[in-house]
Parts: structure tokens; sequence; C-alpha cells
């Protein structure tokens, strides 16, 4: 990819995208549209298959491919060149597990353009990371904890999926338990336990309800985090070089041995 964009002999950075920028819509001309969208085309290719780590940036980055800046255009290649030095690192597994956790976050309203809060889940299978998700919610959270919900029942779906998938694999050998959802939000952890959802907002209201069948039925079990042990940090908000080392070790994506 760094051959087919000419992006090969550069500088390398370690973080994917700098915390002091804050990325606003151009409101001039676009600068090689064209080429903007396909370098973010491959890169959400990696994001898909290989690389979670990158995608907090891409998914940003996305939001302005019809018509990208100079300031866009600088920020897509320190992408590039943090992944240029990063170029060896996969995602590691060990043998087949039974043990099934899951990670969520949520980053609300994050910048001045967007008054939409970012979801993002991460699923592991005995540590290694077998899925994963960032992305733009279209329901306006009115706050933090609210954003958090949202990103919980999202990741919720998701839980109950993979737990019926689970279950028809043979290799499985047992019915599974409840997967550990994990939530850096006590306030979220709160709401979910209490029997009323007292807020005024409709669609938090049915999720509350949606999340609160799932724990009666057995399908998740919420478990306190802290934030700085949250796998979905990176796919929700921009983080220093120690964080992005830590939870990309924490997720088995690493240098290839």
């Amino acid at each position: 990819m760094f051959k087919k964009f000419n992006s090969f002999d550069m500088t390398l950075m370690r973080t994917p995208y700098d915390r002091s920028i804050h990325l606003k819509k151009n409101k001039g001309s676009s600068i090689f549209q064209t080429e903007y969208a396909k370098i973010i085309g491959s890169v959400m290719f990696l994001i898909n298959y290989t690389r979670p780590d990158i995608a907090c940036a891409i998914s940003s980055l996305s939001h302005y491919v019809h018509n990208p800046s100079k300031e866009h255009w600088d920020v897509l290649f320190r992408l590039f060149k943090y992944m240029k030095g990063t170029m060896a690192w996969c995602l590691h597994f060990n043998e087949f597990s039974a043990v099934l956790e899951r990670f969520c976050d949520a980053n609300w309203v994050s910048d001045n353009d967007e008054v939409s809060s970012t979801s993002g889940y991460v699923f592991t299978l005995d540590g290694g990371t077998i899925l994963w998700k960032s992305a733009k919610r279209t329901c306006i959270a009115r706050s933090t904890m609210e954003a958090e919900f949202i990103a919980l029942e999202l990741a919720g779906q998701e839980a109950e999926w993979l737990k019926n998938l689970l279950g028809d694999i043979p290799l499985w050998g047992r019915q599974p338990t409840a997967i550990s959802l994990h939530c850096d939000s006590q306030a979220v952890i709160g709401v979910v336990h209490n029997i009323m959802y007292n807020g005024k907002n409709k669609h938090i209201c049915i999720k509350h309800r949606v999340v609160k069948q799932m724990l009666k039925h057995g399908v998740v079990c919420l478990e306190y985090v802290r934030f700085e042990r949250s796998l979905a940090d990176p796919l929700t908000k921009c983080l220093i070089k120690q964080i992005v080392l830590k939870t990309s070790r924490g997720m088995r994506l690493k240098p290839m041995d």
C-alpha cells in the first residue's frame, strides 16, 4: 500500500493521531479528493482485518472524504508514518479456549463539527482480539453516561450474536456462559441494574430494556474496569503513546515472532 501511494520513505510516528488536533470541515476547495478517498478505502481494509489500533483515526478522517483539506492530508500522512513503524504488527492467538470477554467504550462529542458520540467495542477470545468496531452513532446522547450506554447496548447486540454462533461450534464443547462485558463507567452499570430508567430520552429507555433482558437471560454480565485497562479506548479516542502500546499489547496486536 505504501508503494502504491508512493509513501514508503518517511519518518516514523509512535501514535496514529495527534491529540491536540481537532479536524473541521473544509469550507474551501478539495485537495486531491479522489486520491484521498482511495487511501481511506485501503486503510479501512486493514482496520477490518488486522489493525483495530488505527480505527479511531481513520473513523475521524473518513468523515472528510468528500472534501479533504491540507489539514486532513497532514493527519492522514501522520497515520501513514505510524503504520510504517508498525508494519510487522499482527494479531496473535493461542489455542482454542472458552474465555470470551468484551470491552466497550464511548467518546461524547469529540470535536466542533460533530454532535454524535463515538461507540467502540472489542471482543477477545482467550485474550486474542476476534471482533471490534468503531462507529459514529446516529442517535444523539445528552451526556457521557448516555453515550456510554449507547455503546453498551451496541456491544450487547454483538455479544448475543457471538454467543449464539459459538454455541453452534462443536469445538466449544459446552453451552457458553454469560459473556463478561467490561465497562469503564460505574454510572452506566448503576443505571443498568436499576429496575426502571428514569431518563426522558425514549431511545435510551428502550436500550435500557434491551440490556436488562440480556442480563436477565444470562447472555451477558457486567463488570467494571478502570479506563486505563479498557481495550476499547483506541476505538473511540486518541491516546498517548504509552497507552497506545499498552492497549495494543492487551489486544495481542504485536510484532511477529
